[in-house]
């Protein structure tokens, strides 16, 4: 057991494909929602939250309450069927079919990176910018930018990060594309249901993440996006080019 989980969100009421069963679409020869599957198959345990159709051998699956209460709702019934040895949970949408098992690992890892280290390699980033940027400054100014590193203290510790999510490429933070820390889901959910008289029914994704350190990932692998999601035909269309 590694502590590992994945929750899969299958709910929704797909309206702009006319109210198809979306996960059930294909790409590239395979429903959505199986796709999103096989790209966590090393995950603990696999859960799908809604109505699902067949699923792989080992697959939980279980409704929101209630039926139709969102994706938050949906959240909080997968959760509820988590062992407790779970440590970080893989929270993702079932129309992501462009998702990879290398994708999901950048996520896992950028969430386990210590933040004193990815101080330093963002502080290596911009030691090279300067040092770019000194090439083209007079000396005195060169020697007076060192002076002032010199006497700047690191930034403290920030609070423990607790999710990594995807950005796009307009910086918006892909938040079914992400992976949590459980205790830190766990919070969000109670914090986010004590502003709402103790309900999740409706309740954005969004409200989840307020007062939590993100770690924002930019996609850096070879291939298209993997948190691009299908909302339209049209969107099945691009996904079905990109796999080929």
């Amino acid at each position: 057991m590694t502590g590992y989980a994945a929750v899969v969100l299958a709910g929704g009421a797909a309206r702009r494909m006319g109210g198809v069963d979306k996960p059930a679409r294909p790409v590239g020869g395979r429903p959505m929602l199986h796709r999103v599957l096989a790209a966590v198959a090393d995950a603990d345990q696999r859960i799908v939250v809604g109505p699902s159709g067949p699923v792989p051998d080992g697959v939980r699956t279980t409704r929101e309450e209630p039926p139709g209460g969102g994706p938050v709702a949906a959240i909080a019934a997968g959760l509820a069927l988590l062992d407790p040895g779970t440590t970080t949970v893989a929270l993702l949408a079932a129309d992501l079919p462009l998702l990879t098992a290398a994708a999901v690992t950048e996520l896992r890892r950028a969430l386990d990176t210590p933040a004193a280290e990815r101080e330093r390699d963002l502080a290596a980033e911009r030691e090279h910018d300067r040092a770019a940027e000194r090439e083209r400054e007079p000396a005195a100014d060169r020697e007076l930018d060192r002076a002032t590193e010199r006497a700047s203290a690191l930034p403290p510790r920030g609070p423990t990060v607790a999710l990594a999510c995807y950005v796009d490429g307009d910086g918006r933070r892909q938040q079914l594309c992400a992976v949590w820390r459980l205790p830190a889901l766990r919070a969000a959910l109670d914090r986010l249901a004590a502003t709402r008289g103790g309900t999740l029914d409706g309740a954005p994704v969004r409200g989840l993440l307020t007062g939590v350190a993100v770690r924002e990932v930019s996609w850096s692998g070879s291939g298209p996006p993997p948190w691009f999601d299908c909302d339209t035909d049209e969107d099945v269309r691009r996904a079905e080019e990109w796999s080929r």
